[in-house]
């Protein structure tokens, strides 16, 4: 389970909450989801919702504890409270260049051994745009399309320009966050992102923001088992050895 604050956000019109009290919010939320996972009976009060005096929380989760990853932006007091708590960090990375992530990803692990977590707990994933295909100029050109329109359509409410295609070539380039190309073009840049943020657990592909028809997303994941994972696990054994 990852706990980011996009999807959390989202969540106040729905429930009438405040956007002014969002960061006293998503702590008090997040207290009470690790409350919940450690305990079959729950006692625990807060500010924005009714107390909870023994009520059991059911189904339990197979997973003991559930694995629970934090999903962080830019700020570095998201980082520094994922390490306090030593909960995996997942760090959205949908543009830019990743290694900029470095001194906040320091931040965190610092952080984490401060409270005496063990640096194997302190997990460190990335949330990314990629996209899969048997060459690179065939995932681009599928690719750019639906995701132009996506980023566009957000900027005019963020204040974006439009996404032009230099642009979006860019971000595919060595060093941009965008990972979109071939197997072997993926698994290159995945490893080298991986090396720029000093070492990366999991790495989350986020396919649909281009809207991609059902069978181009299947041929995609095939790819990505096949070829790619296969590729990533022989380079961490390698570096094992």
């Amino acid at each position: 389970m990852v706990v980011g604050r996009g999807s959390f956000i989202e969540s106040f019109p729905l429930f009438g909450l405040q956007l002014e009290d969002y960061d006293s919010l998503f702590a008090e939320k997040l207290d009470l989801l690790l409350k919940l996972r450690e305990n079959e009976f729950v006692h625990w009060s807060g500010k924005y919702r009714p107390p909870l005096t023994g009520q059991g929380v059911y189904p339990r989760p197979m997973q003991n504890p559930l694995p629970i990853w934090l999903g962080v932006g830019g700020t570095p007091q998201s980082f520094v409270r994922a390490g306090q708590l030593g909960l995996p960090l997942m760090v959205a990375i949908i543009g830019g260049e990743p290694r900029r992530f470095r001194p906040l990803i320091d931040l965190y692990r610092e952080t984490g051994r401060q409270h005496g977590h063990a640096t194997e707990q302190l997990k460190v994933g990335v949330h990314m745009l990629g996209y899969v295909a048997d060459t690179t100029q065939e995932a681009a050109e599928t690719f750019f399309p639906g995701y132009a329109k996506a980023m566009t359509d957000v900027g005019k409410e963020r204040g974006w320009p439009a996404m032009t295609r230099a642009s979006f070539d860019a971000q595919r380039g060595r060093d941009g966050a965008l990972l979109i190309g071939s197997p072997d073009e993926v698994v290159d840049k995945s490893l080298r992102h991986a090396e720029a943020l000093g070492g990366v657990s999991r790495i989350s592909f986020q396919m649909n923001a281009a809207s991609l028809p059902q069978v181009k997303m299947m041929r995609a994941i095939d790819a990505i088992g096949a070829r790619v994972l296969p590729a990533l696990h022989q380079a961490e054994t390698d570096a094992v050895k």
